[in-house]
């Protein structure tokens, strides 16, 4: 009986991968626009196909209690999975929350496109660093409103008290 030896990793695989987890994560929370108007403008014939039918599903929202408890269920979340192959052979593969089966798809293409090194510069440009901007503006403007509600409480020291 052989055991499976693992294939040892090559330089800068670890790096490759964390950005494209940083790439899939921005996608996951882009909005539609921002994604369909770069590839039509910059790639209108990527010709992307789909691997398997675009699905929608439930997932289970696993939740702990102060973060080290015994986890526990949430609740269910709907979630949309699309994979796509380019005709060079790069897949792309995205799950979002929500139903719309086209934006889950326009995120797997994307995803196939980042994986091309020629196109991926332009991928970063056009999509990711507006998403990230919109994403960063949305939490400082949450951040702010919050901040406008805060109140402050302290103990006030009373003379009689001091005794």
């Amino acid at each position: 009986m052989s055991t499976a030896v693992p294939v040892a990793q090559r330089a800068g695989d670890d790096e490759a991968i964390a950005a494209r987890k940083r790439a899939m994560a921005l996608l996951a929370h882009a909005l539609a626009p921002e994604m369909a108007e770069p590839i039509d403008r910059l790639w209108p014939r990527h010709a992307a196909r789909d691997l398997k039918p675009i699905e929608t599903g439930l997932v289970m929202l696993r939740g702990r209690i102060g973060g080290d408890g015994a986890p526990f269920n949430v609740g269910e979340a709907t979630v949309t999975r699309a994979i796509v192959e380019l005709p060079s052979g790069e897949r792309g593969y995205a799950h979002i929350l929500g139903r719309d089966a086209g934006r889950a798809r326009l995120a797997a293409i994307l995803d196939a496109l980042w994986q091309r090194p020629e196109a991926r510069p332009d991928v970063k440009k056009a999509v990711l660093a507006p998403i990230a901007a919109r994403i960063a503006a949305d939490k400082a403007k949450s951040r702010a409103e919050t901040a406008a509600t805060r109140v402050d409480f302290f103990t006030v020291v009373r003379g009689e008290d001091d005794a």
